[in-house]
């Protein structure tokens, strides 16, 4: 376990939804946190303050944020995370999502030998040296049509769409490359500063068209269901697994189906809803069974969907 009370962690796609919550609990316990996202969907009023920030892709050369900042946990959530854009350009998604990632695992394994020597020697140092890179991967599309719902980590991948094989394919280079990693299998991650103008996650773009007095739109019957699992208790789960050892990747959910007509009458039970045709390649029934990551990290979410819907409407009534 990692003990030190200060350490310094990149997190890229840090300006984005997830990563700049993440990035707000690390300061927040006195890390030292440096952001990397090229704010193509992250956003500059997420940046914390206090990190410092490189407005880089992830394909760009990222060899003077290594050597300035010295990283010594990495999180990488800067990604393609649509999985309609990637049926519509799987190349786009495999150069962000794939050819993104083997760049940035370049630069971790150029840094990475020193502390594994150290470390060999029972001894340990706080030089330029990368300890480990936690991986945020899909738990919601990386099962496919899965024949356990909830899903455990022990089920069988069957990605059906190119995000899904890209995020899987990220998982075995990280181990193929011999990288000390965590990976953590996220279902549907929903909260404040969510983008209500994406093309991912329901909650937010329901709550969005409802501010703005516009019917939300439904693909398909309304009745595929999802795994909603809330913010903070996903930060929560990323901050746990820089501390512990993972030999597999773990499951962050909460067990719990939830469909998207339950989703809008949480939201607003009045509302009325425009159906449209269902989206090619979308799952009917996603829900992962998250009792690994109680077992290893000690970790279970704590806030009920109703809770986390509650949360979010206000804070999205004060920002749109």
């Amino acid at each position: 376990m990692l003990s030190y009370l200060s350490m310094r962690y990149l997190v890229t796609g840090g300006a984005g939804f997830i990563g700049s919550h993440l990035v707000d609990a690390l300061i927040k316990k006195n890390h030292q946190v440096c952001v990397l996202d090229d704010l193509s969907s992250g956003k500059k009023e997420n940046l914390n303050p206090k990190a410092k920030f490189y407005q880089l892709n992830i394909l760009d050369d990222l060899s003077l944020v290594f050597k300035d900042f010295k990283p010594e946990i990495i999180y990488h959530l800067a990604a393609q995370s649509s999985v309609a854009v990637s049926l519509r350009d799987p190349a786009k998604d495999a150069q962000i999502n794939i050819l993104g990632s083997l760049s940035l695992f370049k630069y971790c394994r150029q840094n990475i030998n020193h502390f594994i020597l150290e470390q060999n020697k029972g001894e340990e140092s706080r030089g330029f040296t990368v300890r480990k890179v936690i991986f945020v991967s899909s738990g919601g599309t990386i099962y496919g049509t899965a024949k356990k719902i909830p899903t455990p980590e022990t089920e069988p991948t069957n990605s059906e769409c190119p995000y899904a094989v890209a995020k899987l394919s990220v998982e075995k280079y990280l181990s193929a490359l011999k990288i000390p990693h965590s990976i953590l299998r996220l279902a549907n991650v929903y909260g404040p500063r969510q983008d209500p103008q994406g093309e991912a996650g329901v909650v937010a773009i329901f709550i969005g068209k409802i501010l703005k007095n516009e019917p939300p739109t439904i693909f398909g019957t309304g009745k595929q269901t999802r795994d909603y699992v809330y913010i903070d208790d996903v930060v929560h789960a990323l901050l746990l697994a820089a501390t512990k050892k993972t030999p597999a990747p773990l499951n962050i959910g909460t067990g719990k189906e939830t469909s998207v007509k339950q989703i809008l009458k949480l939201i607003d039970s009045k509302v009325k809803s425009v159906f449209t045709p269902a989206r090619s390649g979308e799952l009917q029934r996603s829900s992962i069974d998250s009792r690994q990551a109680r077992r290893i990290l000690g970790w279970q979410p704590k806030v009920s969907l109703e809770q986390g819907i509650k949360i979010t409407k206000e804070y999205f009534k004060k920002s749109i």
